[in-house]
């Protein structure tokens, strides 16, 4: 299946550089599988396509503020980018702590294993090992507590790159409130790129839907930066995917396999959450499950454990797009056509793209 499928046009300003003013007053494009149309509606409206006994399968981990900036001995600045623990997968649950981490460096060439980094009275970090892709291993000398202490006191929220211009104070203290989900589990700070589909729900939403017998349902996918890259491959078929820890509760799972309505899934991450844990369960556990998920969804591939989707726009040429193409026709490569009918609407409505814009409703 050839990359270029899953191209499109898109004007640059068009890719959201701010959140809406209310995280519900972001619009919704309402996709219905089986009368094959769409409705423009507002996110507020999401209450009235869901109804009792549905299950929101949604993804409560919390962004980690992992941009911190520090200086080499020479005074040259580096920025160190947190990405996840360096522990095995069976050691990184949601609440360990660590002093090592893989971490992105810059400038990357002028820290060669053994270099030194670091910000007086916060910590410092010694790169131990570095990957052919990029990636540095460091050890992280602290002064009051872990790194990830550190960073929750002088990070900033890790935007992913087409998001630009946020330098100012007011800047990086609006990032840590809307680049998180009102729901994110400060217990299970464990993700360097937000589960952007959640961004759009509120506590009033939330509890308008809980009081329409919507039930909730929560899993922890350690997002990471690999779900904004590009497949680069000239095929689908040849794209290495990038791998990320998840958690699924005992009680997850009995929703999962017992549902009282329709499973909805709170975007991309919880998608990728369960589906991989369907490829290799037909029944619950008695315990919760913790795995890395390697699991690559692009048509004509079918669904398990999905009926209906919440997600973002997203970027050409993305691991994202190949999974709303597979879902708008499970087992059919009819989506991809689809998907770029809708898009192309998207652009042509002005609908905001990205992190910060605005959502699908896939029914």
């Amino acid at each position: 299946m050839n990359t270029a499928l899953f191209d499109f046009p898109l004007p640059a300003h068009l890719v959201a550089q701010r959140p809406a003013e209310r995280r519900d007053g972001s619009r919704l494009l309402v996709v219905h599988r089986a009368a094959h149309t769409v409705e423009h509606r507002h996110f507020r409206d999401l209450p009235e396509y869901l109804r009792a006994g549905d299950t929101l399968f949604r993804n409560n981990a919390a962004v980690i503020p992992a941009r911190l900036h520090a200086t080499r001995p020479t005074g040259g600045q580096v920025e160190c980018l947190l990405l996840r623990p360096a522990l095995e997968v069976s050691s990184l649950r949601s609440e360990t702590s660590a002093q090592e981490w893989w971490c992105l460096l810059r400038p990357g060439k002028k820290l060669p294993v053994g270099a030194t980094f670091g910000r007086a009275g916060f910590f410092t970090g010694i790169v131990q090992e570095k990957t052919e892709d990029g990636l540095a291993r460091v050890a992280f000398t602290t002064t009051n507590g872990d790194i990830l202490a550190v960073a929750n006191r002088i990070g900033e929220m890790p935007l992913p790159p087409y998001i630009t211009g946020h330098v100012t104070d007011a800047d990086h203290a609006l990032d840590r409130e809307r680049y998180q989900t009102v729901y994110a589990d400060r217990a299970k700070q464990v993700a360097a790129a937000a589960p952007t589909a959640g961004l759009h729900f509120t506590p009033e939403l939330l509890a308008q839907l809980s009081a329409a017998g919507v039930n909730f349902a929560e899993l922890t996918l350690h997002v990471g930066l690999g779900t904004f890259r590009p497949i680069t491959a000239e095929r689908i078929e040849d794209h290495a995917i990038h791998r990320e820890v998840y958690e699924i509760p005992a009680a997850t799972q009995r929703a999962l396999f017992v549902p009282t309505g329709r499973r909805i899934a709170v975007g991309t991450t919880s998608v990728r959450s369960l589906e991989d844990f369907l490829s290799t369960h037909a029944s619950p556990t008695d315990r919760d499950y913790l795995a890395e998920a390697g699991i690559f969804i692009y048509p004509p591939r079918p669904f398990r454990g999905v009926d209906a989707l919440i997600t973002n726009f997203h970027q050409p040429r993305s691991t994202l797009l190949c999974l709303v193409a597979a879902f708008l026709a499970p087992g059919a490569a009819d989506g991809i056509a689809w998907l770029k009918e809708i898009y192309a609407d998207a652009v042509a409505r002005e609908y905001r793209f990205f992190s910060y814009g605005d959502a699908m409703l896939v029914l």
